[in-house]
């Protein structure tokens, strides 16, 4: 039987154990959200021994050489010691520079990193609270422009970041964890080609900054906005969004409350077969506007979709 160790803990596992799982059930607090291989939230550095890792591509080369692996996706099958992501060692240190509330449910979080970070519009980026607290969250600021880092942060269900970011004041301090690709992003050779986004609650946010990203790149072709909430309140960054309509007028920005998204859907028609769709929010809405986009036409390599998960 495998012995796992953990700092000055060692104790024996079942061959073939998730790492993540024996990790936690120690003891040994490394936080995940998707447990898929995509938020990167569990991040551990094997220092001796190699764990079976069933995604290795979810990781770069150079990250795999330091002995970086996604503890969700690893199976214990041989001894191992392990050390566990340490935001205060391994982070990025970042201020609270300004926290909103865009809706009754919906925190706009800015934070400004000790050092410049490199990003585009629609990554994900991990966050750690100074209490341990750690969750991936998209970024709906524009690199470039915005001298800010901003994430949209849905606040409904209880959830242990959503606990501490609404004790967050300005000026408090925030650990930034890895940066990751995710599916969003605007490619310049779309520049022609019509542009849909579709949004869902706060996955309005990573495509308001991948929209800014298109108009900043000149983009021509008609671009479609739409977002689907809850109720009327839940309808967010409308200033926002009316002034880029008024500034640029291929763009489209429409509303959809979740009673009315079926009758939607039914009445969506693709206006070229050449149309990208990003589409970003909830599982369940993200499927239903990837069916309704297929059954219209859509390719699969034209649609690129991010679900957000609910745990918070």
């Amino acid at each position: 039987m495998p012995e796992l160790h953990v700092a000055n803990q060692c104790w024996p596992v079942t061959v073939g154990s998730n790492l993540l799982d024996s990790l936690n059930q120690a003891g040994v607090g490394v936080p995940y959200s998707c447990r898929a291989g995509s938020c990167h939230a569990c991040l551990v550095r094997c220092v001796q021994g190699e764990p079976l890792d069933l995604k290795p591509e979810a990781l770069t080369r150079a990250q795999r050489e330091q002995g970086w692996r996604l503890a969700c996706q690893c199976q214990v099958v041989g001894d191992l010691q392990v050390e566990a992501f340490d935001p205060v060692r391994d982070g990025l240190p970042a201020r609270v520079a300004a926290l909103d509330w865009l809706s009754p449910t919906l925190l706009r979080l800015r934070l400004v990193p000790e050092r410049p970070l490199r990003y585009r519009a629609g990554q994900h980026l991990v966050l750690w609270t100074a209490d341990g607290v750690a969750r991936p969250y998209s970024l709906a600021s524009l690199p470039g422009e915005d001298p800010f880092l901003e994430f949209h942060l849905e606040c409904a269900k209880p959830g242990a970041f959503v606990r501490a970011a609404r004790q967050l004041a300005v000026g408090d301090a925030v650990r930034l964890g890895e940066l990751r690709g995710g599916a969003l992003h605007y490619d310049p050779d779309w520049q022609e080609l019509a542009l849909w986004l579709l949004a869902a609650g706060s996955g309005l946010g990573p495509l308001y900054g991948v929209l800014r990203e298109a108009l900043r790149q000149a983009h021509h072709g008609p671009i479609r906005v739409v977002h689907v909430a809850r109720d009327e309140a839940g309808h967010y960054l409308k200033a926002e969004l009316q002034a880029l309509a008024q500034a640029h007028p291929q763009l489209q920005v429409e509303y959809v409350r979740q009673d009315e998204l079926a009758d939607f859907l039914v009445r969506m028609r693709l206006v070229s077969r050449q149309t990208r769709a990003l589409v970003c929010g909830h599982p369940d809405t993200v499927e239903a506007f990837a069916k309704r986009l297929f059954l219209a036409g859509l390719s699969r390599n034209q649609l690129l979709a991010d679900a957000f998960l609910s745990r918070g």
